[in-house]
């Protein structure tokens, strides 16, 4: 039986989180902590961490994970490089599966995405429309600039040097081998993600809906469990879902 911590447990996510967890087999709760709690207190009590508050808990959570000899799973999105960096060379020393989206059904539409980009991304105009609920903070979200990056990679192109992330005013005309980004924010909307391909006479729309969160946590509990025994290594959810 596999022991997880949940941080964030009082909020939206957390309490799903611990939810997921009672309603699959061979896990269990270990410990949940809030803000102010002191997981160096609690680290016999788990052996996987799952994450999904702020970028600077969840690097504070990374060290103390890595100076215990524990696993964790990271759903937090937002971090800029140096914290990127940061899980990337921590991530050698202990297993950690980092996602910006823990969704089976996000994962396999990064699947169906680079296939699309390369069949049709050359010959088409690329825009990526996200929405998310009026308390999320970081935008794009981590999962639309994940499928940016899928896009472009498949297509051999830089995101940082393609990717355009608002317009205004006049402009010249769209040049077609940037990627756009569109952010809507509003009401309680948990996620929507869709990727268009925009050719001559016809385009293909990659769209995913989550209507609950659930569908995050029921990822990050078996990201938990597919954790058991691995060694050291920055995983994402395609190896757990072995997508790739």
């Amino acid at each position: 039986m596999i022991k997880i911590a949940v941080t964030g447990a009082s909020g939206r996510m957390g309490q799903t989180l611990i939810e997921a967890i009672e309603q699959t087999d061979g896990v269990v709760l270990g410990v949940k902590l809030d803000k102010g709690d002191d997981l160096s207190a609690v680290l016999d009590q788990f052996e996987v961490l799952i994450d999904f508050t702020r970028p600077e808990a969840t690097l504070d959570y990374l060290a103390i994970c890595l100076s215990a000899n524990k696993a964790m799973v990271i759903g937090t999105t937002g971090f800029d490089d140096a914290g990127l960096a940061i899980i990337n060379n921590t991530a050698q020393k202990m297993p950690v599966v980092f996602a910006p989206n823990m969704s089976v059904g996000v994962n396999l539409s990064f699947k169906l995405l680079e296939m699309a980009a390369k069949v049709i991304g050359e010959d088409s105009d690329i825009e990526i429309v996200e929405a998310h609920h009026r308390h999320k903070v970081d935008a794009p979200s981590g999962t639309a600039l994940k499928m940016g990056e899928v896009v472009a990679n498949a297509l051999g192109r830089d995101l940082s040097k393609c990717g355009v992330y608002g317009r205004e005013g006049i402009e010249k005309p769209r040049d077609r081998q940037t990627i756009g980004f569109s952010t809507i924010r509003g009401g309680d909307v948990v996620g929507e993600h869709t990727v268009n391909f925009f050719m001559d006479g016809e385009r293909i729309e990659i769209t995913h809906k989550a209507s609950s969160r659930m569908t995050f946590a029921k990822g990050a509990v078996r990201a938990a469990n597919w954790l058991q025994g691995k060694s050291a290594g920055l995983y994402s959810m395609q190896n757990v879902l072995g997508l790739n």
